[in-house]
């Protein structure tokens, strides 16, 4: 008599704990490496971004013969960012039409402020903020930072009108708002600001122009069209100096958040400084249109990469 053989039915339950365990263990080795992909490729694009950034900064320069104020406060353009300034040079021209076209023809009304960019919200009934401070540009915003890619409702910021942000703040010398008080800062985009190459004697390609900071905490500091900063110059929301300690006592913050170092996007204080949520660094371009990547241990010698006209010899592709 022959006898019948049965087919197991299944795994066992120690087998299938096993086969349960080796796909978790391929799961984590798997997500660092795609992690690590994303973070490549978010850190790719932000240099990118940069390298655009210096095309049409050099641009503007060939047109103008300076560079864009870092702040301007010239009638009707109070306020607008070097990266308002200069939508023509990288294929914003439609979207800079509309703007100067509604900063003209809102005009002062009296007592009013209706021609800033974000509206008169003072009075009733509010004049809408300029179309341009709630427009998305992708090349403004770095990719590792997912809040860049929305926009703020009218209603949260106080204003009759959405707002879209930036990463990407100019870099305004040491404190960033002497400008702004009757001194001279030694950055190359700084409040009303028209720096030349003529004046960048340490060397454009030893010269931080345009550096990484990601929007605050709150979603108020980081508007890419205009920004007023936290005391009216501009500094902590277009552009930043590298030694900002007034900006961040203001903030209520110590000094140790001064600095290029790593920050967290839920902490207030480090707006206050440039940082990026790449690893390790932050991206900068150079005056001369190049962009570096400077890890953390270039903080040292940010200040003299910073100023324009300091006699220092700091070689930036060394950090």
């Amino acid at each position: 008599m022959v006898r019948s053989q049965h087919n197991r039915a299944g795994f066992t339950l120690i087998e299938l704990l096993v086969v349960i365990a080796i796909i978790a263990v391929l799961i984590g080795l798997l997500l660092p490496a795609v992690q690590k992909v994303r973070g490549a490729a978010a850190r790719a694009q932000c240099q990118n971004n940069l390298k655009q950034m210096g095309l049409a900064l050099h641009s503007y320069h060939d047109s103008y013969q300076s560079f864009p104020a870092g702040v301007n406060y010239t009638y009707p353009y109070q306020y607008w960012s070097w990266m308002a300034q200069m939508m023509p040079f990288y294929e914003q021209n439609n979207l800079y039409q509309q703007a100067v076209s509604w900063a003209q023809s809102s005009g002062p009304s009296g007592s009013s402020y209706t021609w800033w960019p974000w509206g008169d919200y003072w009075d009733n009934p509010q004049t809408p903020a300029n179309p341009a401070l709630g427009t998305l540009i992708k090349s403004l915003i770095c990719p590792a930072d997912a809040r860049e890619n929305m926009l703020l409702p009218g209603s949260q910021a106080g204003l009759d009108g959405n707002v879209a942000f930036t990463g990407y703040l100019g870099v305004a010398g040491l404190a960033g708002n002497e400008s702004y008080y009757g001194g001279q800062c030694q950055g190359i985009l700084y409040w009303m600001s028209t720096t030349r190459f003529a004046d960048i004697t340490d060397g454009a390609s030893n010269t931080l122009m345009v550096g990484e900071r990601p929007p605050s905490a709150d979603l108020h500091f980081g508007w890419w069209f205009a920004g007023s900063g936290y005391d009216g110059s501009g500094d902590g929301d277009v552009v930043l100096g590298v030694r900002a300690y007034t900006y961040a006592a203001a903030l209520g913050c110590s000094s140790s958040y001064v600095g290029l170092q790593p920050g967290n996007i839920n902490n207030t204080c480090d707006q206050a400084h440039f940082w990026s949520l790449h690893s390790g660094g932050a991206n900068f371009l150079m005056g001369d249109g190049s962009v570096h990547f400077l890890g953390y241990a270039a903080n040292l010698v940010l200040p003299q990469l910073a100023t324009r006209s300091g006699g220092e010899v700091v070689d930036a592709s060394m950090y």
